[in-house]
Order: C-alpha cells, then structure tokens, then sequence
C-alpha cells in the first residue's frame, strides 16, 4: 500500500462483493482462552493488533479465519518466517502455538464481504495488493484506519476477504463482530469434531504439522515443557 497522508475519507470507495452461504465452513487459529466461535473484543492496549483490527475511534470486535485449516494456520504462525538454510523449511518456534488452537466453524448466516481478491477489487478500495503485503505495527496503524474507512462507507459490510499472502490459491478474511447480530446463536456454529483443541501439545504439533507440510513448514517440538 502506497503510505498516503490523504485521508481515507477523501476517497469514495466502490466496492466489490463476495457473499459467503449459509453453511459455509470456515477455520480460524486463536488463543485458546477464546470459544471457537467468539469474536476478539477491541483493546486498545493491545500489544499485537491484527491488519484490519478496530480503532479507538470505531471499536469493533473481530474474527479472522480462512477457508481451509492449512492457510488458518499459515496466516498466523508463518508471518516472517524465513526458510531454514539446513532443513529448508519454514520452522515455527513452539511458543508461537502455546496456549492456541485451531477451530472449524459453520456459518449460520450468509455473509457479505467486501472482496479485496483482484488487481480492480483492490482499486476500488483505492489500494493496491501491498494493502495485503506490508506487515509491522506502523503499516497495521494505516490499515486500521482504512478498514475504518471502508466500514464508515459501507455499513451493510460483514468483513473482508482477499487472498492469503501465505498461501495465495486459497483466501483469508475478517469479520466485523458488530455487523453480525442476526442469528439467536451467533453467526458461527462451532464444529468441535475438526478442531485441535491444543496446538501446543504433542499430539496438536503432530496434526498442525501434517496440515503445515505440504507449505515445507514445521513447528519445532519444544526442549522443555
């Protein structure tokens, strides 16, 4: 993304839509002290704040997920990782898992996202694919302030969708907590038989290992526990 002094608001988007089913089966990682369907409230002392997080100023709760478990996991542990000059696989330190884990879910209700899955997509947002890109802290400050933006302009969007940066043929995306009020239950069901309730432990390294190798990608089993 182009580091742009102009506002967001200066610009009028035109978004493209993508709508999920009914239906449709999501995975997300997550701390585990989370329920697999609940979304993370805002913080704002949050050491750690994700791309498209909320702001002070519109501080909504959010979910990120992806449409298969392998890119779940590779969105979240595989941000920055090198390859390993003697094993040459990405090796994931076992801290990065501690405490997390990996949940299926069901969409109860059909979803709108804006998509930012295409070169026009993105141009209709006003951006470019380094909106999805760019990473650390002082780029994330920007792309909370335009997913603001885009929520401020368009307030019938669930979330956002666009192409895994980790694992490019499959998509990732971001749900707005506040836009999702419809259903009694909630608007995710919890499919407890595809979890891994514990990444951290051996037997959660061993089956989060089988979904991370065909990625040449692996967490380190740890020293000591």
């Amino acid at each position: 993304m182009h580091e742009q002094t102009v506002s967001p608001s200066a610009y009028r988007f035109q978004p493209h839509w993508e709508v999920l089913p009914v239906g449709t089966q999501l995975w997300r990682m997550h701390s585990s002290r989370f329920a697999a369907d609940e979304f993370k409230p805002f913080q704002p002392d949050d050491r750690a704040p994700g791309r498209f997080h909320g702001t002070p100023e519109d501080p909504y709760p959010c979910l990120y997920a992806a449409v298969d478990a392998e890119t779940a996991l590779a969105e979240t542990l595989l941000r920055s990782v090198p390859f390993d000059r003697e094993t040459g696989m990405r090796l994931v330190p076992w801290s990065a898992v501690r405490g997390k884990s990996l949940h299926a879910v069901r969409t109860r209700c059909e979803l709108r996202l804006v998509s930012l899955c295409s070169g026009p997509a993105l141009a209709a947002v006003l951006q470019d694919n380094t909106l999805l890109e760019n990473e650390g802290r002082e780029h994330y400050a920007t792309t909370r302030q335009w997913a603001r933006e885009v929520r401020a302009q368009v307030p019938e969007a669930m979330g956002m969708i666009w192409g895994s940066k980790r694992n490019p043929a499959r998509r990732a995306l971001v749900l707005f907590g506040d836009r999702l009020a419809g259903p009694v239950d909630g608007p995710l069901a919890p499919l407890p038989y595809r979890s891994i309730a514990d990444l951290g432990s051996p037997d959660g390294i061993k089956e989060a290992n089988q979904l991370l190798e065909p990625l040449r990608s692996a967490i380190k089993e740890p020293l000591h526990r």
